[in-house]
């Protein structure tokens, strides 16, 4: 099968039951919503998580830490992926993306050390481990803070 021979099976679309239009509709006088009760009335129903007065799951787990909402997630590069560009080339944030290391910038980009560096790099990156500033100076390139 391929995607061009793809059809819609019989029954796999439900119409949309059209609400409120006369007795005649097979959904009249009470719209089925059946007879009294809360979920009849409007604004009625109960909260998302409500589980009739017992106490709803996210009470009755443990929590534990934070989110930091201030948090900055960085995409991670590493030294030996630095090693597929040439000798003496200027690795910046466009070139990454443009050459598939990262998929997105999010807050930057940040070198980590693990792995060895072959090849002589000017690196302009967001933010440096001492580990990969040590390898990229110790191998004859320059390191850039953006």
């Amino acid at each position: 099968m391929k995607l061009h021979e793809l059809q819609a099976t019989e029954g796999s679309r439900k119409t949309r039951n059209r609400v409120g239009r006369g007795t005649g509709s097979g959904n009249g006088k009470t719209a089925g919503r059946g007879h009294k009760g809360q979920n009849s009335r409007s604004g009625g129903g109960v909260r998302p998580g409500f589980e009739g007065g017992q106490m709803p799951l996210f009470q009755r787990l443990p929590k534990r830490g934070f989110t930091n909402i201030n948090r900055k997630d960085f995409a991670i590069v590493n030294l030996e992926t630095l090693n597929r560009f040439e000798d003496g080339t200027e690795v910046t944030p466009e070139l990454l993306i443009e050459s598939g290391v990262v998929s997105k910038l999010n807050a930057g980009i940040k070198i980590l050390g693990k792995g060895s560096l072959d090849k002589k790099l000017t690196v302009r990156a967001h933010k440096f481990s001492s580990t990969a500033q040590q390898a990229i100076e110790a191998a004859g390139g320059k390191t850039e803070v953006i």
